[in-house]
């Protein structure tokens, strides 16, 4: 759905005897900034543009608008890379067409009510073999077992653990058994599997990917929720054998927001997590439909289509960025800043970590602003009767959160994004270039190597972060929470965070990724998935337990963002340097407000529910911390 017919759907027809209305209508315009609105922001131009469309105007326009803030520091900043067009067929999904910031990208919608599709989708597949019991396969392997029920398939779901694993207890409470012939060795289930999800950490996928090749039957296909064992194998001038289908689902978010919301959304044709998708080798036509047949079993609202190589680079590099990392580094900054300053330790953590899991992400996430304008319109060509027309445009994502402080608060903010937002680019670009030239992966690799004693040398697993003054605040303060409490809306805290995301959409753009996949990666996934969980259970809880490719990136790359923002950001507040006019206007016109506002259409109601004793511990941690 393009931004442009989003706002000419809202159009409805007042009659002229509400001359009441007309005025009440201009109140509210003038009380909630229309004006300074329309004046800021260069999707709504598109508004006036979708009018004229609607009263007859033969011109088209898509509103794409460019707004790089790179160009507010640079003298000659880099060319953005074009997003891929990445078009696809499917004989059994219809694809939908949405325009993003101008450009088109194709996806398919979910829904519940596609489940009787999944046989076709799944043709000629008897199994799926679902391989680990991590943070993704307790989720996937469920959502998938359920679908297929209630499409009344025949497809048996098998998890496949190594022998003795501990995570065997785990998924028979969850009704997978030996005796059903749904739980069983790892290498077995691969072997007899036509569909195998290899759910593995991705250091396990680098110690073990020869042998689950092998052990694959021809014709088969290999499923993977991330793009990390491609780059593995680049890194080493490989590939996958020739002999079997290659594609991936990857959900965009953590397992447990996987299943949660597709337990939620059961009674409104579906919620979840979105996903990509992608189809990097097909050897005999069917992988496409295998694919999005996957993830619309899962509950993904919406696919989008992306390859293997971008998904890795976006998705090492978000959980290194918004995601984790830099979200980490981030609030430990924050809240020294705040205490040393004579800010209480529970308000410094409230200002901090609270305000940007709570009620910046809600913001961001679901935050309407209805802005009514009256509009008088000619009835006829020929006459001069003139009818009120009521139009109301919605506001979300970043901007909302910018657009509900005071003007005192929206200078604090003003003042935090502009010091933080080249320091927190410049961690970024150097995360995300490590990404695509291997290093980050080579990193990962050899760190869970160390895990275990070799060479002489003692193990060295990942120790935890929650012991730390900060931390044990955090527990005090949820603890003593009022239930719903989202926290406070702390402007420079917000700047920061703002800054953030902007500087991740910037860094992703100008590296050629899809507005689908920027906008999942550095804005939904952490909005809808991971922040309300870090809100239930905290920051370091998240850093604790999520899958060990995240828990890696962030205790190396949050140290990065943490002193880089003392040391920069922090330093040129102090000093009174100037706000950077230009960057607060690129901030406020970009283009990607206009391409999160249609992916908000695109939203389930519903919103994840996570109580505070909220239980993601994946298994293995869980097993070794008692």
């Amino acid at each position: 759905m393009a931004a442009t017919s989003v706002f000419t759907q809202s159009i409805s027809t007042i009659p002229s005897s509400s001359s009441s209305s007309d005025v009440s209508g201009k109140s509210q315009a003038l009380k909630l900034g229309v004006i300074s609105s329309f004046s800021s922001s260069s999707s709504y131009s598109n508004v006036f543009k979708s009018l004229r469309i609607s009263c007859g105007s033969s011109s088209t326009s898509n509103g794409g608008g460019r707004g790089s803030c790179l160009g507010t520091k640079m003298v000659s900043s880099p060319s953005v890379l074009s997003p891929k067009f990445l078009d696809f067929e499917s004989t059994v999904f219809k694809k939908e067409k949405v325009t993003l910031a101008g450009h088109d990208e194709y996806i398919v919608k979910g829904g519940r009510d596609l489940f009787p599709l999944l046989p076709d989708a799944f043709k000629g597949i008897k199994q799926i073999g679902v391989i680990g019991w991590g943070s993704q396969g307790p989720a996937q392997a469920q959502n998938l077992r359920d679908s297929l029920a209630e499409a009344k398939s025949d497809i048996v779901v098998k998890i496949g653990l190594r022998k003795g694993s501990r995570s065997f207890a785990e998924a028979r409470a969850a009704g997978f058994t030996e005796e059903s012939g749904t739980l069983g060795d790892i290498w077995e289930t691969i072997s007899g599997s036509d569909l195998v999800l290899l759910l593995i950490s991705d250091a396990a996928q680098a110690d073990n990917y020869e042998k689950v090749f092998s052990c694959m039957k021809p014709n088969s296909i290999l499923g993977l929720s991330h793009g990390f064992l491609l780059g593995h194998l680049q890194s080493m001038g490989l590939d996958f054998p020739k002999n079997i289908s290659v594609i991936a689902v990857c959900p965009k978010g953590m397992g447990p927001s996987v299943r949660r919301l597709y337990v939620q959304g059961k009674e409104i044709n579906g919620a979840g997590i979105n996903s990509s998708f992608a189809v990097h080798q097909d050897v005999d036509g069917r992988a496409t439909d295998v694919a999005l047949g996957w993830s619309v079993a899962l509950g993904s609202p919406f696919t989008f289509a992306t390859t293997l190589e971008q998904e890795y680079k976006s998705d090492i590099f978000g959980e290194r960025g918004i995601l984790l990392g830099a979200v980490h580094g981030i609030v430990e900054s924050l809240f020294r800043r705040y205490t040393e300053s004579g800010m209480s330790e529970d308000l410094a953590y409230k200002n901090t970590v609270e305000c940007i899991t709570g009620i910046v992400s809600k913001t961001i996430s679901t935050k309407v602003y209805f802005l009514t304008l009256i509009i008088m319109l000619s009835l006829h060509r020929n006459c001069g009767l003139m009818r009120p027309v009521y139009l109301s445009l919605f506001q979300q994502g970043m901007l909302a959160v910018y657009k509900s402080l005071s003007e005192d608060g929206k200078r604090e903010f003003e003042a935090a994004y502009s010091a933080s937002y080249y320091p927190c680019m410049d961690i970024l670009y150097e995360c995300y270039e490590d990404v695509a030239c291997g290093s980050e992966i080579r990193s990962v690799v050899l760190a869970g190597r160390r895990f275990y004693e070799k060479e002489g040398l003692p193990a060295f697993p990942m120790g935890k972060i929650d012991q730390t003054r900060m931390w044990k605040v955090g527990e005090h303060v949820r603890a003593t929470r009022p239930k719903g409490d989202l926290g406070p809306l702390y402007p420079f805290t917000a700047g920061v965070f703002v800054a953030l995301m902007m500087a991740q959409i910037e860094v992703l753009r100008k590296k050629g990724h899809s507005y689908s996949e920027i906008i999942n990666e550095s804005l939904i996934e952490a909005v809808d998935s991971l922040n309300p969980f870090m809100h239930a259970r905290g920051v370091s809880f998240m850093v604790d337990n999520c899958s060990t490719t995240a828990r890696l990136g962030s205790r190396k790359w949050a140290p990065r963002f943490d002193y880089i923002l003392t040391q920069q950001a922090l330093v040129a507040v102090d000093a009174g340097t100037p706000v950077n006019r230009d960057l607060i206007s690129n901030f406020l016109s970009d283009p990607v407000h206009g391409a999160i506002e249609v992916c908000a259409q695109l939203r389930p109601t519903v919103d994840i529910s996570v109580p505070p004793d909220a239980d993601f511990v994946r298994p293995e941690l869980r097993q070794a911390s008692n």
